[in-house]
């Protein structure tokens, strides 16, 4: 069935999903939409929240999507229990499930989970976690503007991660969530401060290999052809180009689209 896979977020972090669906489902189409005309989500209502993601559904709908990734935590956590059931027909996929159970196979005492400080704040994993383990949660807010602005493997980010990251070890995390889809651009950074014997879970790769089962399931997985790829952002800043190509390692044609 080749018809596209939907991704959307409200802004560029959601295109480390888009990298990972890539990799893991290298002949399925993607429409990708970056709300960036209205980004963050963290700081606005939830009635605005689900406002603004119906409008991106509906925009994804009218392409002929088959299922529909919320490639943003603050969305998954706000919106989806409301998109699922107005759209009772398309299957939509959140970013946090899928992390949340990995993470609860791999743990052995300690899950932590770094995010927004809006994340960290929802609830939302300390609720899909449970009580089965110790959960400690950590908003790394810093995290997002690094990766924007190209500083990924600097010793400045090195000891904002240290800053960040050494209550969790202190506490002696064995598993760790990137709660935030930003933050898999960080990754080896990550690693290194938090220590060969931390598993890192990567909501990105969880959702692709999520994604990929849920096609499976339908019979509606692409066989072997030429994918397309379209991306399309609410607003084009300046340096909107090199932040795409930085995130995906390519370089992709962009088209504006604002749905205010």
């Amino acid at each position: 069935m080749n018809r596209p896979i939907g991704i959307f977020d409200s802004g560029i972090g959601g295109l480390t999903v888009v990298k990972e669906i890539i990799k893991t489902l290298p002949y399925e189409d993607i429409i990708y939409f970056g709300d960036t005309a209205r980004v963050p989500y963290g700081s606005k209502s939830r009635e605005t929240i689900i406002r603004f993601s119906r409008e991106i559904v509906e925009f994804l709908l009218e392409r002929g999507v088959k299922v529909i990734v919320v490639a943003c935590n603050t969305a998954s956590s706000n919106a989806l229990p409301e998109l699922e059931s107005l759209y009772n027909g398309t299957p939509f996929v959140g970013v946090i499930k899928p992390g949340v159970k990995r993470a609860l196979s791999l743990a052995r005492s300690v899950i932590g989970v770094i995010g927004t400080r809006a994340t960290i704040e929802s609830g939302i994993y300390s609720t899909a976690l449970g009580d089965e383990f110790k959960i400690v949660q950590k908003p790394c807010s810093l995290f997002v503007p690094l990766v924007e602005e190209g500083l990924i493997e600097t010793p400045f980010t090195m000891e904002i991660a240290k800053f960040y990251l050494n209550p969790l070890k202190k506490e002696h995390v064995d598993t760790l969530i990137l709660g935030c889809t930003h933050y898999p651009m960080l990754k080896t950074v990550i690693h290194e401060v938090m220590g060969e014997g931390v598993d890192l879970v990567d909501s990105a790769v969880e959702v692709a290999r999520f994604v990929g089962g849920l096609l499976d399931k339908g019979g509606t997985r692409n066989g072997r052809r030429i994918p397309d790829y379209s991306f399309y952002f609410s607003d084009m800043p300046g340096n909107l180009s090199e932040i795409v190509e930085r995130f995906l390692g390519r370089s992709v044609e962009l088209k504006n689209v604002y749905l205010g």
